[in-house]
This record gives C-alpha cells, sequence and structure tokens, in this order.
C-alpha cells in the first residue's frame, strides 16, 4: 500500500468550490397616493384592513397622504408587497375610489 491514501483527501472538492452568498431579499415601499375624492374615512379603513393599523396610526397616516400627497403604509418583500399593492387597488375599485396605492424599491 502507498504512504498516503488520496482516495480519503476531500479538501480538493470543498477548495475550488466558492461559498454562496445569500442576500436579503429586495425590499420595496408600498405607498398610498392622495386624490381629490376618496373620503378620508376610507383610507383609514384600508390601514386598518390591509396593514393592521390602530386608528390612531391609520388616522396620522390619512394625514400624511392628505397633506403632503402619499404615504409610506409599510416595507415588505416584493411578493408580499405587490399582493398588498393588488388587493388595496381592488378594494378601492370595487368601492367606486378612485385611490391608488403603489409600491417603489426601498
Amino acid at each position: 500500500m502507498g504512504d498516503k491514501q488520496d482516495w480519503l483527501n476531500f479538501e480538493h472538492l470543498t477548495a475550488n468550490k466558492q461559498k454562496d452568498e445569500v442576500k436579503p431579499p429586495s425590499m420595496y415601499k408600498v405607498i398610498l397616493n392622495n386624490d381629490d375624492y376618496t373620503p378620508m374615512e376610507f383610507v383609514i379603513d384600508v390601514l386598518q384592513k390591509f396593514f393592521s393599523y390602530d386608528i390612531e396610526r391609520a388616522t396620522q397616516l390619512m394625514l400624511q397622504v392628505h397633506y403632503r400627497g402619499k404615504a409610506i403604509c409599510g416595507v415588505y418583500t416584493a411578493e408580499v408587497a405587490e399582493t398588498k399593492v393588488a388587493h388595496v387597488n381592488e378594494y378601492a375599485k370595487e368601492n367606486e375610489h378612485p385611490l391608488l396605492c403603489t409600491l417603489e424599491k426601498a
């Protein structure tokens, strides 16, 4: 038998293998945009129903939408953000309001 047992040396299997880098998922801001027609109460309802805000925080965000033109409702992964945007826009349309929810990369 030989002096070395190369068949037991596994270093060559891992030496050339690059470490896979795990990157955090891209995050997206979900934004409510102001319009001149959607009632403030409906905006509060949306913030409570789809973003789980209490009445005080929902009111603060509604006022931000009203006075600043938009407000960030939350920051989520792409799939969650897209789903929230779709649900809010569908809900607004069903209730005949022009409220627009959008997303942008965080």
